[in-house]
């Protein structure tokens, strides 16, 4: 299934019927007065959470949606049919902007949550609404008034609770593979995860938590280098960082020169995401003695000058992925306790969810606009003249797919 995290699409809601001028005409009866009914409401557009759907591919290339207007008012006091509500199904987790204004009409973050995006036409009135003491035969109508018309830009965040970073072939898929069921595909090449992936990690009986895998970012990717930092945003409604660094490179490069980078492009993109908790992962475990191991952490702790959790690992292995796995539950579990208890933590917290939603709203604003600035011929201030377009991600013919199991 083609992975579509962002689409944008127009919806228009329907007009209201007109009313209806008529009068009663039978036989025998004289003077029968007004008889024109009121016309019927137009159908509203509403996006609804669907569960069952990971992605906005379904609105790839259809993206004019229009409900039924409403039927005219009939004679004998007939009311119009009402125009039949639009239902649009939208993953979890889409947030719903107005293109013209940039205003964020509302977030999908439960499932069967409805929002209103285009309210139907109120319906005319009939010539019986008009008729009075002093007026017994009107001939007023009022005609329906149009329904809603907007054009809307839907983002997709998926919902983890975990999210990795990491550079490429730092071991995020192979991490997501040993501790979930999903099955992301891993090579000894870079970039071979071009979606995000998610994955269900069950500890214990009846607990669990979900892992969102993000291609790897590089530096420079705040620019656009590589695959850029479109895919942060899917990290901006994680509760838990876990930074992935390759302990033992292939190159002889420092893990902790790796890890610099990474930090330094997640602050460019957003400062608040970058406060984040976040914990320090040292993989590929298995290629280093036991001696050297200790070394090699000890360097990357003090050359970063590190204080929070730190673990070491070994994805392909599953060495210390469980208990990776059960430090990670105990830490979601005691965050939602403090939650409920501590009323400034709570704050605190919403506060800082807000500012990366801006921040990282307003980063990918910028680079819509860089990008269409360069799709017609100019160049942004301070931009240098590069024919490579790495903005341009159209064309994502690909196939990319997503996996989202248990």
């Amino acid at each position: 299934m083609k992975f579509v995290d962002e689409v944008s699409i127009f919806v228009k809601a329907g007009d209201g019927g007109n009313g209806m001028m008529s009068f009663r005409r039978e036989k025998f009866i004289e003077k029968g007065g007004p008889n024109g009914g009121d016309g019927g409401d137009g159908g509203s557009v509403y996006l609804i959470a669907d569960e069952n759907l990971n992605t906005l591919v379904d609105y790839r290339y259809t993206r004019r949606f229009m409900a039924r207007n409403g039927e005219k008012g009939g004679s004998t006091d007939c009311t119009g049919a009402k125009g039949d509500d639009l239902l649009l199904p939208v993953p979890v987790g889409t947030t719903v902007i107005d293109a013209a204004t940039q205003e964020v009409i509302g977030d999908l973050t439960v499932a069967g949550q409805r929002l209103l995006v285009a309210q139907g036409g109120w319906h005319g009135l009939g010539n019986t609404r008009f008729k009075s003491s002093t007026n017994r035969a009107p001939r007023q109508t009022t005609p329906g008034k149009p329904g809603d018309a907007r054009d809307l830009k839907l983002e997709l965040k998926v919902l983890a609770d975990v999210g990795l970073l990491g550079l490429p072939n730092a071991g995020k898929s192979t991490f997501i593979r040993s501790v979930s069921a999903a099955k992301p595909k891993v090579a000894d090449y870079p970039f071979t995860t071009l979606v995000p992936n998610l994955g269900v990690v069950s500890v214990g009986r009846y607990k669990s938590f979900v892992v969102a895998d993000i291609p790897g970012l590089i530096e420079g990717a705040a620019e656009g280098a590589g695959l850029g930092i479109r895919f942060l945003k899917h990290l901006a409604r994680t509760r838990l960082l876990l930074h992935l660094v390759d302990m033992a490179p292939l190159d002889g490069s420092d893990p902790a020169d790796a890890a610099e980078v990474i930090l330094r492009e997640l602050e460019k993109f957003s400062p608040a995401l970058a406060q984040r908790e976040r914990w320090l992962v040292l993989n590929k475990a298995d290629q280093m003695l036991d001696d050297e191991r200790e070394e090699r952490l000890r360097q990357v702790v003090e050359r970063l000058q590190w204080t929070g959790p730190v673990f070491v690992i070994s994805a392909l292995e599953s060495e210390g992925t469980e208990a990776l796995s059960q430090a990670i539950m105990r830490y979601l579990d005691e965050r939602q306790e403090r939650l409920a208890e501590d009323v400034a933590y709570a704050e605190a917290l919403a506060e800082l969810d807000r500012q990366i939603e801006g921040e990282a709203r307003a980063r990918l604003q910028a680079l819509d606009d860089q990008r269409a600035l360069r799709r017609s011929g100019l160049k942004a201030v301070g931009e240098a003249d590069d024919d490579d377009d790495d903005f341009d991600d159209d064309d994502d013919e690909g196939g990319a797919e997503i996996f989202y199991v248990r």
